[in-house]
């Protein structure tokens, strides 16, 4: 797919994340525009092609449109803008006294998705994802990642839904009730809970800083966010205690994500991995 070339005198920046910025047109209000970081050249087309075929199953999401490169060669994707729109993580940053309300219906968002059978000759399975980013990681040694690989293959299969970065930045919501999940480059297909592990990383094993810097709130908010969001998707009778011991090393392997991000490893979030590592 070629990408347009695209002027930035054309929009304004209103925002910005771990891979690249967002802008707004400066004269169609319809049209929003998600742009890389320099270097990123696979990555925001692998998300467009992956965001036309999340939308054509129905999946509540913003349509996206072309791809399109600036000069200086950044590329990125022209989404159609949802307007007056706010992310979870912004909405408990700005009310936490509305955490409650705010994770019961992320939660229920999440319960929809993960209830969504697709066609698995169309996307990847979590599994396979999983396996490569292993076997790509220069931080485990080989007798971890036997380990790791064992536990990913010991989790269960499905065909349903499989967001892969399902974090509360990551859905967002109107004024008018209507909610959407967004940034959907690592949309694949498998067993929920390695979706559920970046929320439990996200709420729980942050750095303080992040969780300000990035997802605009405090850390005790987002511990909140978890224990409110957890009795409503897994059930009010389930006890967190429980529910934190099964979803725990799901959001160790999340690991494998961010290292291969930061290039580092990160053993904040490694710890988690200790029943799979022992």
């Amino acid at each position: 797919m070629e990408a347009k070339l695209i002027s930035l005198d054309d929009f304004v920046l209103t925002g910005g994340g771990y891979n690249g910025e967002s802008y707004d047109h400066k004269t169609d209000p319809s049209i929003m525009l998600k742009l890389y970081f320099q270097g990123k050249i696979e990555q925001p087309l692998s998300e467009l092609i992956l965001a036309k075929k999340v939308y054509s199953l129905g999946i509540p999401s913003p349509e996206p449109g072309e791809y399109v490169v600036t000069p200086d060669g950044r590329y990125g994707i022209l989404f159609h803008k949802i307007k007056d729109k706010k992310s979870y993580a912004r909405a408990c940053g700005d009310n936490p006294g509305d955490v409650a309300r705010y994770a019961g219906e992320f939660a229920g968002m999440c319960k929809i998705l993960h209830s969504t059978h697709v066609d698995v000759t169309a996307f990847e399975n979590v599994k396979d994802r999983y396996y490569k980013l292993l076997e790509d990681n220069p931080f485990f040694t080989t007798a971890q990642k036997d380990k790791i690989a064992r536990f990913i293959s010991d989790a269960p299969d499905d065909d349903t839904a499989i967001h892969g970065d399902l974090q509360f930045g990551n859905i967002i919501f109107t004024p008018e009730g209507k909610r959407y999940f967004i940034d959907l480059g690592d949309f694949c297909y498998g067993y929920n809970l390695f979706d559920i592990g970046m929320i439990y990383l996200c709420c729980i094993l942050n750095e303080d800083s992040v969780l300000r810097d990035t997802y605009h709130m405090e850390p005790e908010t987002a511990v909140r966010f978890w224990e409110c969001f957890a009795p409503a998707y897994f059930g009010q009778d389930r006890p967190l205690s429980d529910i934190n011991e099964l979803i725990r090393p799901y959001a160790g392997i999340k690991t494998l994500v961010v290292e291969r991000d930061s290039l580092r490893p990160m053993a904040e979030f490694r710890a988690a991995l200790d029943t799979i590592l022992a």
